[in-house]
Order: structure tokens, then C-alpha cells, then sequence
């Protein structure tokens, strides 16, 4: 029988199904509605957790983070539920950005160890089961690369390595630079060379001059780069910087267009005085992660094993993120990061204020434009921008990791979001960061990222005990008396315990297979459900914001009856096996539940 619905009752399903996102749907696997699961890929429903290894553990008693203390730790990885690490920046450098400055991309940096250490980090990780990801930085290099080197003396193959000109003499006889074009840590983005003669260009520090994609023997070069690490036993590489690999060409006179003016501040030397239509998301970018990710297809095709992953950082507009899955014809990466928990507002702002719709709208946007069979990734944090705690409230902790981990898809963890640990303000006069150190005492801390690198929380001890030295590179967090591992692990109500929880959690089908709705009630309440056919339904009910609520999400996620409580925040007085009516329950203010069907 033919069933006809009028255009009202049309135009209502419609509005269901956009509410209604059925992730497998998305993520092409299909409507499940047995026990019979299409396998997902590791990567798929893993957990990753960035380590910015100066940070992380020091085990030689100078206060910095190295790679044997890394390995020192990777059990407690294990212990918290994590499959992947990827590693920030462990390349020789004169750490002008701490890192992001590569003086040589097939050695490691010896105050953090050396190949030898890193070999065995590779083999210790593999003995716990625990993949490492390689953080890769394709944009540039720092200037005392060889190669940058070579390409200053213009030696032959190495001239056109780095984009150079030769700038303009202006009416007064002043050299100027090729165009207006600002770096990331302000200023000009050229850097006039006295021996070369030549402006080289810089969107980052004025030590980080840009590789020239342009150039086939550089393509060749870092493909190169990639390969060797694959050799070492790398599960994939997370890709620093996508945006800014290609610039226009300049035209037919050998000129760059300048780029126009935003209209966001009125500092010109602000790199956010700009639009950088010019300097960032170039088509050619686009081409060359598909590039990367048929290298790691064909390394695997040839040398078996797991298939390696590609972690794309991009704060790109939507569309642009979603070229990076790839398109019809070409496969892309797999996580081009999910940023919109982070850039939502300003990242570097509090989100405390948050409503529930908003948090139904930034789930919701990524969703919607997500194309079919592909995996979603949520990111709530990193090393560049402002802790969860700090942004989103303290009281938002476990409410935010709660969230991260229930939904769909791949979850990345900024490490010690796990136990909570919160921005520590830095002075000027102990600030590192080159964004705040090419500030102001006035300015730094809009730009500064040192808050959210302080060295990891581990116990009570003297230092956190992340370091036995008197001192450590970054100032340590006071609030270590109490957030750290030690302590939360002895405490069933803690941050990190929560965290555990969720991790067991994410091993059940439901949360690896099943499908997602989700909504708000009013400004309060989130309400998000994972369920799949013969497996238990859970739901996260959250009070995202200070007030007490009731609440009825029956017509939010289409379920009703009774619901045992399964795992709490630190906040909430429910006990687990606590019944909870959906159509009729109350929310304190910032209280996050997880509840599961019989």
C-alpha cells in the first residue's frame, strides 16, 4: 500500500531526521539491527592523547620532559584506556618554538633523547598494545637546517627550497618586503637575508622559514621524511600547520598580492589585522594531504601491519576541514581535527556561559557536514590553546570529557584534561612562548600558549613529580597538592576516575557501533543517546549551566521509562543503580549522568 504524507507531516520528518543524527549512517556502516557489526578500523573507536614530551615526565633531573620518562609512563596510558599517543615535536632544534623549529627531521632532540630511546619507546609502546603517532611539521623548517643553509649559498638543487625575493626599493631608496603579509607571531611575515640578498618568508617565527611546496625535490624531500619514521615503527603522523603549506603565485611581474584588511583589531602587526586569502588554504593543500595519506596507503600495501593514520590540525572553515577527508575519487585523512569545542567563541576566552543549544549546534554542525563514511573526531583541547577547565569552568570538567568520550567517533585527549589540571598564569618574566615573547608585558597574555603547557601533575611530591630537579622549564602548578595522579587515583570521586569510566565505556558496542541523537531542553539541559539493537541505550543527560533544573527529554532523543544511573561528575550526589525518570528528572547546576536501559 502506497503511504502518502501530506507536505506538514513531510517537512516534520525532515526536521527529525536533521535532529536525529544516526551516526552509522554517516559513517557508512549502514542501519544496524542485529549482532552482526561491520568491523571498524583501530583508529575508528580508539582514544587518542597528545604528550607535549617537555612536559610530560623527566627522567634525568634536568626539569625537562624526555623520552625515557615517556616510556616510563606508557603503563599508565594503558591504565587510563588510551590506544594512541602522538607525540608533539621530538626533532632536532634549537627550540626557538619549542620544537615547531626543525633543525634536522631524521634525529631526535638530545636533551629529550636520542633514535636509540626512540626505538625503544616504539617497542615498549607495542609490548602494552599502545600506538605512537609521529607529530610531522611540513611548513617549514628552522634556519639552521641544512637545508635552509644550502639554500642561502643558492647551492645547487637547494635554491628554490624556501620562498624567496627579492622585496622593492621604495621612492626613498628603503628596501621593502614583497608584500604585507604578517606571520602568526607578529610582525612581517618576510625576513630580509644579508648574505642571500633576498627576503625568505616566515608565517610563523622569524627563525622558521617556509618550505616551497612549490619545488618537486621538497614534496620529495618530506615524503621522504615520512617514510623514515614509517620505518621506525610509527602508527601515523599527526600534520602540523596544514593551512599555511601553499602561497598564491606572485603574477606575471613577480609580485605578491597584498592581503586584505580583516577588520578584527586595529593592530597592524596583529596577524588577525588580515584575511589571509593569500598565505593560507590554498587549493594545492587540499592535493597534497591526499598526497600523504596514498603514501601511507601504499607503505601498508607493501609493508602490512595496521593501517597508519593521518591527524590533520586545521582551524579552517567548515568546508575547507571537510575537503580533508577527501572526495569521491581520493581518499584524505582520517581525523582532520574537530575544533569546534575549541574555537567555538574565542579559544582562549571562557565559554562558562555556554548554553545547552550551543552545544547542541556546535555537535550538530560538525555532523551535518561530515560526508557519508567517514568517522567523526571530537577535540576539546591542546597544547596551543587555553585548558578545558579554564574555558569551559572547572565545574565543566568531567561534564566536557564525559561528552568528548560518549560521542561518536575517534576522541582525542590533551594530556591532563584527565585529572583536571587547569591554566597556570605565567609572568612575563618567566614566559617562553614566542607569541608572548613578541608581545608586550601589556599584550602577551592574549597571545601567550604557556598556561597550558606546565609540566604534568603526577603526585604531591616536590615538583609534581614530573622532575627531581630544583627547577623546572615552565613554573609547575601549585594546585598540584591535589590534582595528580596519585591523589585521584585514590579518590573513586575524582576527575581521573571519571575519565577511567568512560574509557571502560567506550569498549561497549553500543558506543562503538551505535547510533547518536541528541538535543537541548531550554538552555539547561544536553541530552545525548547511543544506542543499537540488541545492546543496551545509554544516555548523557548534563546540566550545562549553574542553575538547578527539571527537565523531560522524552521528544528530545525519542525514549522514555526508567533509566539506571551508570557514572557520574564529581558534582553529582546520584549514586550508580539510581533510577532516573526521563520524563521527569532534576539536574543541579553543571551535573553530568550517564544512565543505561535494563
Amino acid at each position: 500500500m502506497a503511504i502518502r504524507l501530506s507536505l506538514i507531516g513531510l517537512l516534520w520528518a525532515v526536521v527529525f531526521l536533521l535532529r536525529t543524527q544516526e551516526y552509522e549512517a554517516c559513517t557508512g556502516d549502514g542501519s544496524v539491527t542485529d549482532n552482526t557489526l561491520a568491523s571498524k578500523d583501530w583508529w575508528q573507536v580508539s582514544q587518542f592523547y597528545q604528550i607535549y614530551p617537555r612536559s610530560f615526565k623527566d627522567s634525568n633531573g634536568d626539569g625537562i620532559g624526555d623520552l625515557q620518562g615517556i616510556i616510563s609512563k606508557l603503563s599508565y596510558l594503558k591504565e587510563i584506556g588510551v590506544n594512541a599517543t602522538w607525540l608533539s615535536p621530538i626533532y632536532v632544534s634549537p627550540m626557538a618554538d619549542f620544537g615547531y623549529d626543525i633543525a634536522n627531521f631524521f634525529d631526535i632532540q638530545p636533551e629529550y633523547g636520542n633514535l636509540t630511546d626512540f626505538d625503544e619507546l616504539i617497542k615498549e609502546a607495542n609490548k602494552l598494545g599502545l600506538k605512537i603517532i609521529m607529530d610531522f611539521v611540513p611548513n617549514h623548517s628552522s634556519d639552521e637546517n641544512i637545508w635552509f643553509k644550502k639554500s642561502v649559498n643558492r647551492e645547487k638543487g637547494y635554491e628554490d627550497y624556501y620562498v624567496w625575493h627579492d622585496g622593492y626599493v621604495d621612492e626613498n631608496g628603503k628596501r621593502q618586503p614583497p608584500s604585507n603579509w604578517l606571520q602568526a607571531f607578529r610582525g612581517s611575515a618576510w625576513e630580509w637575508n644579508e648574505q642571500r640578498q633576498q627576503y625568505y618568508l616566515h608565517q610563523f617565527a622569524v627563525k622558521q622559514p617556509d618550505l616551497n611546496y612549490r619545488n618537486p625535490d621538497v614534496v620529495a624531500q618530506m615524503k621522504r621524511v615520512l617514510t623514515y619514521w614509517l620505518d621506525r615503527g610509527v602508527a601515523g603522523f599527526r600534520i602540523d600547520a596544514v593551512p599555511w603549506m601553499f602561497e598564491v603565485l606572485p603574477d606575471e611581474n613577480g609580485r605578491y598580492p597584498d592581503e586584505p584588511k580583516s577588520g578584527y583589531t586595529d593592530d597592524p602587526d596583529d596577524s588577525g589585522y588580515l584575511l589571509h586569502i593569500y598565505t593560507q588554504d590554498q587549493p594545492e593543500t587540499i592535493d597534497m594531504v591526499y598526497q600523504w595519506h596514498q603514501l601511507l596507503e601504499d607503505y601498508q600495501r607493501i609493508h602490512g601491519g595496521d593501517t597508519r593514520v593521518l591527524m590533520i590540525e586545521t582551524w579552517s572553515s567548515i568546508d575547507q576541514v571537510m575537503k580533508m577527508y577527501g572526495n569521491k575519487k581520493v581518499e584524505g585523512a582520517q581525523i582532520p581535527f574537530n575544533f569546534q569545542f575549541i574555537s567555538a567563541g574565542n579559544a582562549n576566552q571562557i565559554n562558562t556561559d555556554l548554553p545547552a543549544g550551543g552545544f547542541t549546534k556546535i555537535i550538530q554542525k560538525w555532523m551535518d557536514n561530515m560526508p557519508s563514511g567517514k568517522t567523526a573526531n571530537w577535540v576539546m583541547g591542546n597544547h596551543d590553546k587555553r585548558r578545558v577547565g579554564s574555558r569551559y569552568g572547572e565545574k565543566r570538567i568531567d561534564l566536557m570529557n564525559m561528552l568528548q568520550m560518549f560521542l561518536p567517533g575517534v576522541s582525542v585527549t590533551y594530556m591532563g584534561e584527565e585529572l583536571g589540571m587547569v591554566d597556570l598564569e605565567i609572568s612575563w618574566d618567566d614566559s617562553v612562548d614566542p607569541a608572548a615573547c613578541n608581545a608586550s608585558p601589556e599584550t602577551y597574555q592574549q597571545f601567550t600558549r604557556d598556561p597550558a603547557r606546565t609540566p604534568f601533575q603526577w603526585s604531591s611530591a616536590a615538583n609534581a613529580g614530573f622532575s627531581t630537579n630544583s627547577s623546572t622549564w615552565l613554573p609547575i602548578n601549585p594546585n598540584y597538592a591535589t590534582v595528580n595522579v596519585e591523589s585521584e587515583k585514590a579518590d573513586t570521586k575524582s576527575h581521573l576516575n571519571v575519565y577511567k569510566q568512560m574509557s571502560q565505556l567506550r569498549q561497549t558496542k553500543t558506543l562503538q557501533y551505535g547510533s547518536v541523537q541528541y538535543g537541548n531542553v531550554g538552555d539547561n539541559i544536553l541530552a545525548v543517546k547511543r544506542s543499537l539493537a540488541g545492546e543496551k541505550t545509554y544516555i548523557l543527560l548534563a546540566n550545562v549551566l549553574d542553575q538547578q533544573q527539571n527537565a523531560n527529554v522524552v521528544d528530545v532523543i525519542k525514549a522514555s521509562g526508567q533509566y539506571k544511573t551508570k557514572i557520574v561528575n564529581t558534582i553529582s550526589t546520584r549514586k550508580a543503580g539510581d533510577l532516573v525518570a526521563l520524563d521527569n528528572f532534576l539536574l543541579n547546576g553543571n551535573e553530568a549522568i550517564i544512565v543505561e536501559s535494563d
